[in-house]
């Protein structure tokens, strides 16, 4: 509580309570995060790792010869890593997604049996 200047009225005034406490039956904070907010932040991060992307490749421009069972071809030597990472990438990919399906085939087949849900899901504060 703060109180005002000796102008006469010595009755405390309320502080201002800030945005963020925002409980029931008070305003939302306007300038929370919302979907556009962080679609707007992905297309920004993804502008600064093609431009990260654009200077590797222009740095490493020499070419070199790559094996791979028994294969063997000469690249540059940013196309080799790049294509070693996308292979990673999707070889990562692959298994997550093979992970996820089982799982839900498990979550699947417990609720069936009349389990109720295999597990608790947390609760979601946006």
């Amino acid at each position: 509580m703060t109180q005002t200047p000796d102008d006469g009225d010595p009755s405390p005034q309320p502080e201002p309570t800030p945005l963020a406490d925002a409980g029931p039956g008070r305003p939302e904070d306007p300038l929370r995060s919302s979907l556009t907010a962080r679609a707007w932040t992905g297309v920004v991060a993804l502008g600064v790792v093609l431009v990260l992307l654009i200077i590797f490749i222009a740095q490493n421009t020499r070419s070199v010869t790559v094996s791979f069972l028994g294969w063997q071809g000469s690249a540059p030597l940013a196309v080799a890593l790049l294509i070693a990472t996308a292979a990673g990438l999707f070889l990562a990919t692959t298994a997550g997604t093979l992970r996820i399906l089982q799982l839900r085939r498990r979550v699947r087949r417990h609720t069936r049996r009349g389990g109720g849900p295999a597990v608790s899901a947390p609760k979601r504060t946006d």
